[in-house]
């Protein structure tokens, strides 16, 4: 099983590019672009790689500045989201990383900031190092839609990961419209799981086909009695219509079957889940896999009624590269 850094890390990360996380603006960004901060990959160091403005750097990197002020990064988040935590990533940055950063969010239902927006400060500066992941908790519940990153006065950034929830205003949508309840971008949540060596329980949900193995989640091969699964919470509760399972990418590595399991979950906390999925019931019985394709299921669903979370099991082990759970909102 993965070893998270810190509790919050399993959280979904909001400022992933693959969620449609952008920068608005940035003040400046002559050695690297600010968009290499936001890819989910892990900082690349290329050894005695430059281009026509100086050193490659997998990350941000603003000019030294010789004015008073500091840099600082617009960004639209893909999906507005409460935070849990951030880690300011300055790895392979060494003598051009900066002493300090800060982060301010603000709400906007719809468009962009502008002079007139009202930002709020969740997290104030913080003292940085280089060639370091410096990992920050956040309580404000409050969801956001855009940040602001502050770097004091200038420097590198290789990664800014902005770890929380999901925000969806569910009153807004209809009783009849049907969609992926297990979807990142509608807040489903990978909450627990058997195993994670290649590739993290998260990446089920997000959005889009898998661009490769490593965009999946992936178990090692299992040498014990049993099999692998992964726990998942809706982003609202909903009855579900339809389930595909796809193993695209994976050929030589795909489970051979699959099963679901469900409940509509009262009270507990997440830490619990795993113990209760033990007793749930079966939404979607033993079905055969093959590689590299899409499996959807619609008449093979069981009739559970409204359900809160759901259990996929794989058997032995392997990977998967997406689930999707479409059906309606229970209101």
């Amino acid at each position: 099983m993965k070893k998270y850094s810190v509790p919050f890390e399993q959280y979904l990360n909001l400022a992933d590019a693959r969620l449609g996380t952008r920068a608005l603006y940035v003040t400046d960004d002559w050695f690297a672009p600010v968009e290499r901060m936001l890819q989910p990959t892990e900082p690349e160091w290329k050894e005695g790689v430059y281009d026509d403005n100086g050193k490659w750097m997998d990350g941000w990197e603003s000019r030294r500045k010789r004015f008073e002020g500091y840099d600082h990064a617009l960004l639209r988040l893909g999906v507005p989201g409460a935070i849990k935590g951030v880690d300011i990533d300055t790895r392979h940055f060494t003598g051009n990383y900066p002493p300090s950063a800060s982060l301010e969010a603000c709400f906007l239902a719809e468009g962009d900031p502008d002079e007139r927006t009202e930002w709020v400060e969740v997290l104030p500066a913080v003292e940085l190092k280089g060639n370091s992941h410096h990992y920050h908790s956040v309580t404000d519940p409050r969801p956001w839609s855009h940040l602001r990153f502050n770097i004091y006065p200038d420097g590198g950034v290789a990664r800014l990961r902005v770890y929380g929830i999901p925000y969806r205003d569910w009153s807004a949508v209809g009783a009849d419209e049907t969609l992926d309840l297990a979807a990142a971008l509608n807040g489903g949540r990978a909450l627990a799981c058997s195993d994670e060596h290649f590739g993290r329980m998260g990446n089920l949900l997000n959005p889009g086909r898998g661009a490769n193995m490593g965009d999946g989640w992936e178990t090692a091969r299992r040498r014990t009695p049993g099999n692998d699964w992964v726990i998942v919470a809706l982003g609202h509760p909903g009855e579900i219509e339809r389930i595909v399972v796809d193993t695209l990418h994976f050929k030589g590595n795909y489970p051979d079957s699959c099963s679901i399991q469900a409940a509509w979950v009262k009270g507990g906390t997440d830490s619990q889940i795993e113990t209760q999925s033990l007793f749930w019931r079966e939404l979607l019985p033993s079905q055969k896999l093959s590689m590299h394709q899409e499996h959807e299921f619609v008449e093979e669903i069981r009739p559970l009624g409204p359900i809160s979370h759901v259990r996929l099991n794989v058997f032995p082990d392997g990977g998967v590269s997406r689930l999707r759970l479409f059906g309606k909102v229970a209101k």
